[in-house]
């Protein structure tokens, strides 16, 4: 057999190359940016839907985005954990994903994809309101980000940021105010419920005794207020102010007598369907009954509805534009 002359080896070389280069540009190089959407949980199956629901939005503006969910409760986390053990529940439950069984904390969420290679993370809170909850994720991940290397390339992150409840936080950039018009305009299906009952509307959100975030819900309520004049909307708090008391003195100056009474929270919960609606006599609806209020209640959570749900969607775009994160 001859040997293979120069420009016979030149030309295999190439046409080698050219393979190689071709096999190259059509291996994708792996997608390093991900999204952890942090709330507080719910150990009420069924109140799981506004959770997955803005999972779930979240990933259809994002398909090319790992997208996590975590739970900032220890408690919640511990018995959706156990629950991974018990056949009975799971039987009984089978439209819960795996992952809510096994789901983690914020830091072990951020530490498990920077594990597998992810290196620029964009927190989304799942929290409505500039509160307690809220400024504890953003310590955590203002914590995280304050770890120093020798060398550059060994940071545990090319980039991890926070972005803003629904509700809107402090700043020029994205006003509170904005959010809190968007948020009204997006319940626009609460107010056509209310009027079809011919009742007014009065939203139960969570609130916080020792924080004071309740201008928000206030300024809300304003807003809704002016946006549909027809249906008067109101809202009370779990914890803090407004109170239930202070809702009924309001209720009979405006001598309002029925109400669509709806939790103004992700998740139609525990408190949803215990300390909203339950019928136990210090739940909301049997305050308001004996009080002489006829009282229609609504276990929905609001991340249940697309117009609510994106705009957690549209925070998380917004924070990633702005620290120059394209995200897929």
């Amino acid at each position: 057999m001859k040997p293979l002359t120069r420009w016979t080896l030149l030309f295999l070389f190439s046409c080698i190359l050219s393979v190689s280069t071709v096999l190259a540009q059509e291996k994708p190089e792996k997608n390093t940016h991900a999204v952890v959407f942090a709330t507080f949980g719910t150990t009420v199956p069924n109140g799981l839907q506004g959770i997955l629901h803005i999972r779930d939005r979240i990933q259809k503006r994002f398909p090319g985005t790992e997208v996590r969910i975590a739970f900032t409760s220890n408690m919640i986390r511990k018995i959706w954990q156990k629950r991974q053990h018990d056949a009975a529940f799971k039987k009984e439950n089978p439209s819960i994903p795996d992952d809510i069984f096994s789901v983690k904390g914020p830091l072990a969420t951020i530490a498990d994809l920077q594990d597998e290679g992810f290196t620029t993370i964009v927190v989304q809170p799942g929290h409505i309101s500039l509160g307690e909850e809220y400024l504890d994720l953003v310590s955590y991940v203002n914590g995280l980000n304050a770890i120093t290397t020798i060398k550059d390339k060994n940071r545990p992150f090319v980039k991890l940021v926070v972005g803003r409840p629904v509700l809107g936080t402090m700043g020029p950039r994205h006003p509170f105010a904005d959010d809190i018009r968007q948020v009204a305009t997006s319940l626009a299906g609460d107010i056509q419920k209310a009027k079809e009952a011919g009742s007014a509307l009065v939203y139960m959100a969570h609130g916080n005794e020792f924080f004071p975030s309740s201008g928000s819900y206030l300024q809300l309520v304003d807003i809704m207020n002016t946006l549909y004049p027809e249906t008067k909307t109101y809202i009370a708090t779990v914890e803090g102010f407004p109170s239930l008391d202070t809702l009924i003195k309001q209720l009979k100056l405006d001598k309002i007598d029925k109400l669509v009474l709806k939790p103004f929270m992700d998740v139609a919960g525990d408190h949803a369907r215990n300390d909203m609606a339950g019928d136990g006599p210090e739940s909301m609806k049997s305050v308001l009954t004996r009080n002489g209020f006829q009282v229609t209640t609504i276990i929905e959570g609001m991340g249940e509805q697309d117009g609510f749900a994106d705009i957690f969607a549209d925070h998380l775009a917004q924070t990633a534009a702005d620290s120059g994160i394209t995200l897929q």
